[in-house]
């Protein structure tokens, strides 16, 4: 049987996907020698990508947050041969106001990359009031402290879901994305979004589902015949939002990536078929239906919105032709949302912010 590492080189070598294992080059010109960085949700994919990158760059001293005890256990172990004086680490829930204020006090970060958030779509359609508490109030709580402390610049990671989204994950990261556009129009720290598609490896994307289902002897499963996603590798993300958080288009707060061609997951599926053919292994796919809150395709940005060009191609500018329309948000009424609370009337309350 053929191993994941065989698997993922023949489907870099197919073309069909970017490459994990050779990012863009890197990147000892970032120089962030002057900053303590605080990273939430930096045990996840774009978290611990994000932190393995900065220890290729100058700074002065990391704060590595998660809730995830495992998963941030497992990042301590990774770098427990690094210089971890300049690394710290913290077990901690950012919907916490108490902790979380600590942190900044003891710390006092001048950048923050904020990746922490609830991503599956159809999970969130089931605990809805949980996408509102992370995705809006908890990032709401960290960009209010890091104006409090005077933090230089906030990156915020969003997603392709937030482009006229459907779901409450989706809305949520929207509603979030909103809030720190009405911050960057009256503080002095510079909010910065960075929109982009599927992260190729992550926890819960197609390609490990699909190799766990090889595995385990299962059909692939397609939710439909046409469903597309953009994808891009974690180190071509990651890259380009430490790019991103050293330039200087202070007239934008929010960029997206040159995703490419969406990718049909259908073709996905059949190119994996195709390859374990070769050790004659028979592999089915079997269709289970658009899942609650999914959408056929996503879009990169919404008919209110233009791109415009930066001086590396791979970074788009997200100029909005309606900022003036963004809307106050009561959270008042969001943190009265509750889990007896159905999708539908969450979404309800959602939708005029957006």
């Amino acid at each position: 049987m053929m191993n994941s590492n065989y698997i993922d080189q023949l489907l870099i070598d197919s073309g069909l996907f970017p490459t994990e294992e050779n990012p863009q080059p890197l990147m000892n010109h970032f120089d962030f020698s002057n900053d303590v960085i605080l990273i939430t949700g930096a045990a996840g994919s774009v978290g611990s990508e994000l932190t393995k990158q900065l220890l290729n760059c100058r700074y002065k001293e990391l704060v590595l947050v998660d809730i995830a005890e495992s998963p941030l256990y497992d990042l301590i172990k990774e770098l427990e041969f690094e210089n971890t004086n300049h690394i710290n680490f913290h077990l901690l829930d950012i919907t916490n106001p108490k902790p979380l204020r600590y942190l900044f006090e003891k710390y006092k970060p001048t950048l923050v990359f904020h990746t922490a958030a609830y991503k599956h779509v159809p999970l969130m359609e089931d605990h809805p009031h949980k996408a509102i508490e992370l995705n809006i109030l908890g990032t709401k709580l960290l960009a209010d402290l890091a104006v409090k402390h005077e933090v230089s610049k906030f990156i915020f990671i969003s997603t392709d879901k937030a482009v006229k989204p459907i779901s409450v994950m989706g809305m949520s990261k929207r509603v979030a994305e909103n809030y720190l556009t009405l911050l960057s129009y009256t503080c002095r720290t510079r909010f910065i979004t960075t929109r982009f598609g599927n992260i190729l490896s992550s926890n819960g994307s197609v390609l490990p589902l699909f190799k766990k289902q090889i595995e385990a002897n299962s059909p692939l499963t397609v939710t439909d015949m046409n469903i597309s996603r953009y994808f891009i590798s974690k180190s071509t993300a990651c890259s380009l939002i430490l790019e991103i958080a050293l330039s200087h288009h202070d007239k934008s707060n929010m960029f997206t990536f040159n995703m490419g061609e969406p990718i049909k997951i259908m073709d996905l599926a059949k190119r994996l078929v195709a390859l374990y053919k070769r050790v004659n292994k028979h592999v089915e796919i079997k269709f289970t239906g658009i899942r609650p809150g999914e959408k056929l395709h996503e879009d990169m940005v919404s008919i209110q919105e233009t791109l415009v060009p930066t001086e590396n191609e791979n970074i788009l500018m997200v100029k909005s032709n309606r900022n003036d329309e963004i809307k106050n948000i009561n959270f008042k009424s969001l943190e009265l949302i509750t889990p007896e609370m159905s999708s539908s009337e969450i979404k309800s309350v959602l939708e005029q912010y957006i």
